[in-house]
Order: C-alpha cells, then sequence, then structure tokens
C-alpha cells in the first residue's frame, strides 16, 4: 500500500528551511516568507505533463531535477537568487520507489541552487503532473527584463543549442540517443550565475525553452524592435555535427528544452561584458545584433534569408 498524503509529504518533501525568510514552511495552509529590504520577488510557474514535456516512462529522478530546473531558469533569465519553492505532484498512485527518486532529483538540485521548499500539494490524477512554483529576490530595479533590446544592442547565447531536440527526436523514432545530448534534455543547468552576472548590464534578457527562435522573438516583440542573427554563429551541441547542415540549424532554432539564456547587450559595454564572464565557467558568444525594422531575420553562412522549419514549442 502506498503512502498517504500527508506520510508522503512529511518522508519525501518536508525538510528544514535554510533561509531566515521562511517564518513558516511545509505543513500549514500556506507559506509566510519574508524578502529582505530592497530586494523585489521574482516569481515563476512551471508545469510539467507526461506524454506533453517529459516521456511517460522518465527516470523520476532526472525529472525531480528538471520539474525544479525549467523554474531556476526563468529566475536566472531575471537576475533572480532562489530562495523558495512550491511543488504541486499529481500521480496516479503513491509509488514508493518512484517518489525516492524524484526527490532525490529535486533535493540535490534544490541544494545546490539554495533554495526551500516551502509548500505545495498532493493528488491522484490518471497521470504524473509536476508543477513549480520559484520565487527569487533581486535588488530592486535591477531585474532583467525581456523588454530593453535596442537597434545596435549585440545579441549573445550561453551554452550551446540543439542537444536536448536531438534527443527528443532519437527518443520518438525508438532511438537511444547520444549520451550528452540524452543529459542536455533531462538534466538542464540552469544559468543562475550568469544571470546574476548580467544585472545592470544586460539590455534585455530571456531563457531558451521553446527553441531560439521563438523566444528571441518574444524579446523582439516586447521590445518594439527586430533582429539579424548568423547562423554560422550558432553555437551547436556537439552531436549536432554529423547532420546536414540545416537539419542542426531547425534543431538549434526550433527544438526548445535548451534552458540557456538569449540576452542582449549594447555595444559599447562589450569589455564590461567580457570582464564579468571571465570570472565565469559558462560559454557564451555573440549570434547576432537587434535592428531598428521589425522581424527577425536569420543569415546563412552564403548572406541569403533562411528559414526555420520549425520556429518552436507551441503550448496549445
Amino acid at each position: 500500500m502506498g503512502a498517504g498524503e500527508f506520510d508522503l509529504i512529511r518522508r519525501w518533501f518536508t525538510r528544514a528551511p535554510r533561509h531566515p525568510g521562511v517564518i513558516l514552511g511545509v505543513g500549514d495552509d500556506g507559506a509566510l516568507l519574508a524578502p529582505e529590504a530592497g530586494r523585489e520577488l521574482a516569481v515563476t510557474t512551471d508545469a510539467l505533463v507526461a506524454g506533453v514535456h517529459f516521456f511517460p516512462d522518465a527516470d523520476p529522478e532526472a525529472l525531480g531535477h528538471k520539474a525544479l530546473a525549467v523554474n531556476l531558469s526563468d529566475l536566472a533569465a531575471m537576475g533572480a537568487e532562489p530562495r523558495w519553492f512550491t511543488l504541486a505532484l499529481s500521480l496516479p498512485a503513491s509509488d514508493e520507489a518512484w517518489l525516492t527518486a524524484f526527490a532525490r532529483g529535486l533535493w540535490t538540485l534544490a541544494e545546490y541552487a539554495g533554495i526551500d521548499l516551502v509548500g505545495g500539494d498532493t493528488t491522484r490524477a490518471p497521470q504524473v503532473v509536476v508543477t513549480v512554483t520559484a520565487a527569487g529576490v533581486v535588488p530592486a530595479g535591477l531585474a532583467l527584463r525581456r523588454a530593453g533590446a535596442r537597434p545596435g544592442d549585440r545579441i549573445y547565447c550561453s551554452g550551446d543549442l540543439g542537444g536536448a531536440a536531438l534527443a527528443v527526436r532519437a527518443r520518438l523514432a525508438g532511438r537511444t540517443p547520444p549520451p550528452a545530448a540524452a543529459a542536455r534534455l533531462d538534466r538542464p543547468t540552469p544559468r543562475l550565475e550568469l544571470g546574476r552576472h548580467l544585472r545592470g548590464l544586460a539590455s534585455a534578457c530571456i531563457d531558451c525553452s521553446d527553441g531560439l527562435a521563438a523566444d528571441l522573438g518574444h524579446v523582439l516583440s516586447t521590445s518594439g524592435v527586430g533582429a539579424r542573427v548568423r547562423l554560422s554563429d550558432l553555437p551547436l551541441h556537439a552531436d549536432l555535427a554529423a547532420l546536414p547542415e540545416t537539419e542542426a540549424w531547425d534543431l538549434a532554432l526550433g527544438g526548445g528544452d535548451d534552458y540557456e539564456l538569449i540576452f542582449t547587450v549594447p555595444p559599447a559595454r562589450g569589455d564590461e561584458l567580457r570582464t564579468r564572464l571571465a570570472a565565469l565557467d559558462v560559454p557564451v558568444r555573440p549570434i547576432g545584433v537587434i535592428t531598428a525594422a521589425p522581424g527577425l531575420v536569420l543569415e546563412a553562412p552564403d548572406g541569403r534569408p533562411y528559414t526555420v522549419a520549425r520556429t518552436g514549442h507551441v503550448h496549445f
């Protein structure tokens, strides 16, 4: 017989908070939190649904990691420091082995990020649904936003793109993906430190979750600008090297699940960016420039415009 609701919460999802701002955490009708003076709260929510956002037979430990990681990536894109999160977990059954693995993945990343679980909900459902709401703090007035890119700003991308999409494609075809690509899909690394180093420097920022073309498009529409991106400068995942050029571009541009940061910086502050990046172990590459003319222009190596086959994940 599986654990009941309160036993489940006590055994797998209750730990002493590390932040003094947690006045009341797991175990009551709600959490009581006290953010530091002079800080603003950044709050984000993501729901992961079996069969939509992850394969139904996904490793539960990896799923625990990813459920928190995708929210931490949003906080990173706002330059926020993680503080608290809640977890709503819907399961077909209370399976002890599954819960133990899921909690291990969740807590390992929570320890790394320094974030406290302060509440949530558990319920029975026909399929697994994991919903995390995460909150972080950022100095007042310094949060990174999608709006703010200006013509002439340089566009940068952290890490590499397309590996997660390659892993999805392989699994859908019944093949085992390359290990490095599978790791990019199953255990993304939120760029928290990079986000904090971009505060007061980046004119706009977004995390790349739905695909570069779609997510950069959000920055462009919110900022009221356009962009030109050089495909020869895309930081492609190493496992894409064996693919035809256009296939690699399409996976990088429209595949999604990369959880890298796409951001813009005024050209006059390029040296300052390089100085800040020198303190980090995160690869960052310039990939294009913001333009006054609206729309995203993808420039092939021969200079001709390129049309991507799929612009990114469609939620509905």
